[in-house]
């Protein structure tokens, strides 16, 4: 009886796929980039612009990550970390120019729900506003490790290696984070305390 052609579980999942990718790239073969690359992009893509706010910026710093990703894939030694590996460099390459453009833009007011058109908003549509705007009041990095965790699923540790902090540091903007939005979106729930598990 022969077997069926099937591909081993744990090549079917995410990980290990992206794994195979990140060896093949680093032996030179450019589907295998490319391919990462339409995997990984959208991700990025909406980690940057939650890290920047503005879409124009985020556009920019999404490529300039993959021009990092792409020069330094070959020095990454463990393949199964290609996640916080591309996060860690849209982190490195996005917070001196961030910081630049948030100084730019600190004379423009934000957007703001009043300034929209006073037919009803749906429900739907306001929550998605507020949360929008609550995510542009936190600070640059708290704002991507509230990504990282809440939208990515990268753990405390993971979200340490990417933003290049110790461990307490990444829970504390994580807390930080977490307390800041639920104020905004006007959640009255309690919440543990800095100490506690996030």
């Amino acid at each position: 009886m022969t077997q069926s052609p099937h591909l081993d579980p744990v090549l079917k999942s995410g990980g290990a796929f992206d794994e195979l990718l990140v060896l093949l790239s680093q032996q030179g073969d450019r589907r295998a980039l490319e391919r990462l690359h339409a995997r990984w992009n959208g991700r990025l893509a909406r980690a940057a612009l939650r890290y920047t706010g503005d879409p124009e910026l985020a556009r920019d710093l999404v490529q300039e990550c993959w021009i990092g990703i792409w020069k330094g894939i070959k020095r990454l030694r463990d393949p199964a970390r290609f996640r916080s590996y591309a996060f860690a460099v849209l982190h490195r390459r996005g917070a001196d120019h961030v910081r630049g453009a948030i100084r730019d833009r600190s004379t423009r007011a934000p957007f703001t729900v009043e300034e929209m058109p006073e037919q009803a908003v749906p429900a739907r549509q306001a929550e998605r506003i507020a949360l929008q705007q609550a995510f542009a009041a936190l600070s640059p990095d708290q704002r991507l490790a509230a990504h990282l965790h809440f939208v990515e699923g990268l753990t405390l540790r993971e979200i340490a290696s990417v933003q290049d902090i110790a461990e307490g540091t990444a829970k504390s903007r994580l807390f930080h984070a977490r307390r800041k939005l639920k104020e905004a979106l006007g959640e009255a729930t309690p919440e543990p305390t800095e100490g506690e598990t996030v």
